[in-house]
């Protein structure tokens, strides 16, 4: 049980090592590995900027849960599983569909 957890917390810190640089560097993260497609530097809309935020926040912040209840086995954090796609999705249709940008 030690090692299961040892080796997912060492396996999760390149993973939430993407996921902040996502977030603070939304910008670089959508153009990494496409920017030589581009002869002149790509505008990246500001809804593909907050989608992008959102969707590293939102996953910061579900993985947690998600490792913690396969792990742990505990059943009632499985309901994390189910919820987290939805906000996802809710949260994408919000960003998307708002007028202001």
């Amino acid at each position: 049980m030690v090692t299961t957890i040892f080796f997912t917390v060492v396996m999760l810190i390149p993973i939430y090592g993407l996921l902040i640089w996502t977030y603070y560097c939304p910008e670089e993260s959508i153009l990494f590995g496409s920017r030589w497609m581009y002869r002149e530097e790509p505008e990246i809309s500001r809804k593909a900027i907050r989608y992008t935020r959102f969707i590293a926040m939102a996953s910061m912040i579900a993985i947690p849960f998600a490792v913690a209840s396969i792990i742990l086995e505990i059943y009632v954090l499985r309901f994390v599983l189910v919820v987290i796609p939805i906000l996802m999705i809710f949260g994408a249709l919000k960003i998307f569909t708002d007028d202001k940008d």
